[in-house]
């Protein structure tokens, strides 16, 4: 086979499949649980070009670059790293990535690219996903980058939300010459990267270089300020914006209407995750408060948020932490590579549990989770085999915090102020899923506010997506 880019080298595929796999190392469960401090070690300049050159070059298109919702030229990178090239394949990775050095740490590339690698079938692949944050690391420490400014147009376009939607989208209006604002209701930006995800998976200086890019580049960030209370959809156009993106993500916490629910001790996973993970100053003032938790934790829920609170939780220094589920471990929408995570530091899984009540102290704080064990029926709505509670077997399990780690809900208030806007499913806004498109002329959305909770890649595809429509709906309107 020729090596990439149609050159005359040729790759001995056979020769290749039988290097010897390179795995991504971790810093012991007994030393991570005792910081914040990222969870994987940085991989050395040779460890990551031996690693890449267990790449065998498939025929395009090759399955990894196909599985990555951005497509990213995951083989031309391979190559360069193998020969030592990290810049030029860090500059591969930001032709199609506004925030490759993100996605590389918060991605579950077992189900997308380092999932499709030919190589899992022997559960050996290409580990794409640290490779992608190596050589963007590497960038950052040797050849800062700059995103490039057009020549202004006159044209302003405002972003609703400064999350990984929002950003991308601003990342890709800047250089054609457009004045962008990003609108935050958080005294910081960043949405859900800054807010959302623990500093042991996602750094907060990595957020803050991405943030940093765009203002070097132009880009306002104007934060405390919620579109839909603050101001509206229809003011940002008094105000001379031209184009309205609309990036807000499903931030408001799903709860379980239980007895016990409004006890002392009982968290959302929003409240627990940022008081947690988060500087204060970059904190709403009500949350800014000393985080008080007990040596027994339960958090309730099986997706990523859960892994998410169980790391923490074990961070802050709790004695137990259990997870409590009501299907199995093979209904669980949370990635595994997180689930396994958690198991090593210490956190216990009690599955088939249905939570029905929070059991009080003598102090009036939650000190117990009553629930009730459940069996699998037919399969939902989701297609999950559905949990059916059974009569008469309850237990407790004790716990003096719980938190609630149920997913997320969409915020009702734009949809409620913006005339005209399309919504459906309890807020979520109707758009094209290609162009970000509206019911409301000027105005477009994506990511979660459109999807529902998914990934910060499908959200920065969106965002992207979003600002290729936006310059050609602007690029039509009459002076």
């Amino acid at each position: 086979m020729s090596g990439p880019e149609g050159s005359d080298v040729v790759i001995d595929r056979k020769a290749r499949m039988k290097l010897p796999y390179v795995e991504v190392k971790a810093r012991p469960p007994e030393v991570r649980t005792r910081d914040f401090e990222p969870t994987f070690i940085t991989m050395t300049p040779e460890e990551a070009m031996q690693a890449a050159e267990r790449c065998i070059h498939c025929a395009d298109p090759a399955p990894c670059v196909e599985a990555c919702p951005l497509h990213n030229d995951i083989p031309s990178a391979m190559w360069l790293i193998e020969h030592g090239d990290f810049i030029g394949a860090a500059e591969i990775y930001r032709q199609t990535s506004t925030m490759p050095e993100v996605c590389g740490r918060v991605c579950p590339h077992e189900a997308l690219c380092q999932g499709a690698c030919v190589r899992d079938k022997r559960s050996e692949p290409v580990i794409t996903g640290a490779l992608e944050v190596f050589v963007t690391s590497y960038q950052r420490e040797n050849a800062p980058t700059k995103i490039p400014v057009g020549k202004s147009i006159g044209k302003k376009v405002a972003i609703v939300g400064s999350g990984p939607s929002g950003l991308a989208c601003a990342e890709q209006l800047i250089p054609k010459g457009y004045s962008v604002s990003i609108f935050e209701a958080a005294p910081a930006p960043g949405g859900l990267l800054l807010y959302g995800i623990p500093n042991f998976k996602l750094a907060k200086d990595v957020v803050e270089a991405v943030v940093n890019d765009l203002k070097e580049a132009g880009v306002e960030f104007i934060l405390n300020t919620r579109i839909g209370k603050d101001q509206t959809i229809d003011s940002l156009f008094e105000d001379g914006y031209e184009a309205v993106y609309i990036s807000v993500g499903t931030g408001i916490d799903a709860t379980m209407d239980v007895p016990g629910a409004e006890l002392p001790g009982v968290y959302l996973a929003t409240e627990f995750l940022i008081r947690a993970n988060v500087h204060p100053d970059q904190l709403p003032e009500d949350k800014r408060g000393k985080l008080e938790i007990g040596k027994k934790i339960a958090v309730i829920g099986g997706g990523d948020t859960a892994s998410d609170c169980l790391r923490s939780a074990l961070r802050l220094g709790a004695d137990e932490v259990t997870c409590l589920y009501r299907r199995t471990e093979a209904e669980m929408p949370g990635g595994k590579k997180d689930r396994e995570l958690a198991k090593e530091e210490g956190a216990i899984y009690r599955f088939l549990a249905q939570p029905i009540r929070y059991i009080a102290d003598m102090d009036g704080k939650v000190s117990a989770v009553e629930c009730l064990q459940c069996e699998l029926g037919e399969p939902d709505d989701s297609g999950r085999r559905r949990p059916i509670p059974i009569e008469g077997s309850n237990f407790t399990v004790p716990a003096d915090t719980v938190v609630l780690a149920l997913g997320y809900w969409p915020d009702t208030s734009i949809g409620e102020t913006t005339p005209d806007l399309e919504i459906h499913n309890w807020g979520l806004i109707v758009a094209n899923a290609e162009t970000g498109e509206t019911s409301r002329e000027g105005v477009f959305a994506g990511g979660d506010a459109v999807t529902g909770p998914d990934l910060v890649v499908t959200a920065t595809a969106a965002g992207r997506h979003a600002a290729q429509s936006i310059s050609e709906y602007l690029s039509k309107q009459v002076e």
